[in-house]
């Protein structure tokens, strides 16, 4: 399927670059400001320093204010200033000042233009110093260019760090999508490196883990599935050859039929097995919990199993005293408690015990049989180990049942294990869980 949208790298450097210019955007318009401001303060203070200075020389001369010195009149002529010698032309809040301070000044409108002042009270009348507003233009212009200067630099470095920290933080997502894609084609990819964020650690640590459980479930449906072919395939290869044995009348008919029918019900356990597995994987498979006892499942199973125990010369019993409480689906306690008693006869030799034992939230069953090595233990659940490991030497049946009956106990929020004393008891113990009623009830 083809990628639409931009990249995890394009979206962060752009994303970051859009920080970074609307940063030296607002750096630069408050750097204006600010020295707008300064300049105009700076102008102001030399303008009224300026008046002082007019103001000195007058008062030290005998000249009328209208008949400045000619040095003086040059210096305000090349800064395009003016004097004024009327306090009306002041605005009426600087002529209240100028009338308490005898000295004010600031900014005006004289003319139609805009204008930096300073006035004086200077005997006999008043000295009003003007300089425009735009010669502060001349003052603020170095600086903003300096500010724009100084802002594409720096919006350069920044767009050159926003790539590399993109570049950075894209990276080990780059390798887990290319870990992912290799997924999907059906290869195995190499771990990929937990480095970057916390985010992007724990997400490649997460990817490392599925990719793990990933193959591991692939090499045990490879697993799976030559096992199964290979129980698939022993019985029809001996349907198959008595067939042609008959056709060639090589044996007896009834013998014959009594093999291939052998043949046909080991087959239709091995389907019913395949079947029961495959409906506790899908995802509408679910178990009614409610409140059963597990004295009377044990006594069910027992019923079930005893007539074939007699015939095996096995002692099939139920062991149950009082009511024995826990929360399971009934119908699945049984096929779980039944699988275990089918393995049990199977293999406990004429003469031996066979014991179904109910206790609160525990179902246990007891075996006089060959039993397991320590080493088979831990890995009796799983699918065909048992068929496998003891195929040659024992009489064993789908090699499903223990991996039926440890999906239906976890599907039920319980547990199952065994332990076993090799030639002496093997006990496969199911736990479930206790009503709250049952469970107020035991001792502290």
């Amino acid at each position: 399927m083809a990628m639409r949208g931009s990249g995890l790298r394009s979206r962060l450097f752009r994303a970051i670059g859009l920080v970074v210019l609307i940063c030296v955007a607002l750096t630069i318009g408050l750097g204006i400001v600010l020295t707008r401001r300064a300049v105009d303060r700076a102008t102001l203070q030399d303008v009224a320093h300026q008046a002082d200075l007019i103001a000195a020389a007058q008062r030290n001369s005998v000249s009328s204010l209208r008949s400045l010195p000619t040095r003086i009149q040059a210096i305000l002529n090349r800064q395009h200033e003016l004097l004024l010698f009327q306090r009306s032309d002041l605005p009426a809040q600087a002529q209240e000042r100028l009338a308490h301070n005898h000295r004010v000044q600031g900014t005006m409108t004289f003319g139609g233009a805009p204008y930096y002042f300073a006035a004086r009270l200077v005997n006999p009348g008043t000295l009003i110093l003007l300089r425009p507003r735009s010669t502060a233009g001349s003052l603020l212009s170095p600086y903003v260019w300096g500010l724009l200067i100084a802002a594409a630099a720096g919006g350069l470095l920044a767009a050159i760090a926003a790539f590399l920290v993109a570049r950075r933080i894209s990276r080990p997502v780059d390798r887990i999508a290319a870990a992912a894609r290799s997924l999907t084609r059906g290869t195995h990819p190499e771990p990929v490196p937990v480095e970057g964020a916390a985010e992007i650690a724990t997400l490649a640590v997460a990817f490392n883990d599925l990719a793990a459980q990933l193959r591991q479930a692939q090499e045990a449906e490879r697993s799976f599935l030559l096992s199964v072919s290979h129980e698939l395939k022993t019985p029809l290869t001996a349907i198959r050859g008595y067939a042609e044995a008959v056709e060639d009348g090589a044996v007896d008919a009834r013998e014959a039929a009594a093999t291939v029918a052998s043949e046909a019900r080991r087959l239709e356990r091995l389907v019913r097995d395949l079947l029961d597995l495959a409906r506790m994987h899908r995802t509408d498979f679910s178990v009614r919990n409610t409140e059963i006892d597990l004295a009377e499942v044990a006594e069910d199973a027992v019923r079930r199993y005893q007539q074939q125990a007699d015939s095996f010369g096995v002692a099939l019993t139920a062991v149950a005293g009082a009511a024995a409480p826990a929360i399971g689906d009934a119908d699945r306690v049984l096929q779980v408690v039944s699988n275990l008693v089918e393995n049990a006869l199977r293999l406990t030799p004429p003469g031996g015990e066979v014991r179904v034992i109910a206790a609160l939230g525990v179902l246990r069953v007891e075996d006089t049989g060959p039993g397991l090595a320590e080493s088979d233990t831990a890995r009796a659940f799983e699918r065909f180990y048992l068929h496998e490991r003891y195929g040659l030497e024992r009489q064993v049946g789908t090699g499903l049942g223990l991996a039926i009956v440890k999906e239906l106990t976890l599907a039920m929020g319980g547990s199952v294990d065994v332990q076993s004393s090799p030639g002496r008891l093997t006990v496969f113990t199911v736990r479930l869980s206790v009503p709250v009623a049952a469970r107020e009830t035991l001792p502290a």
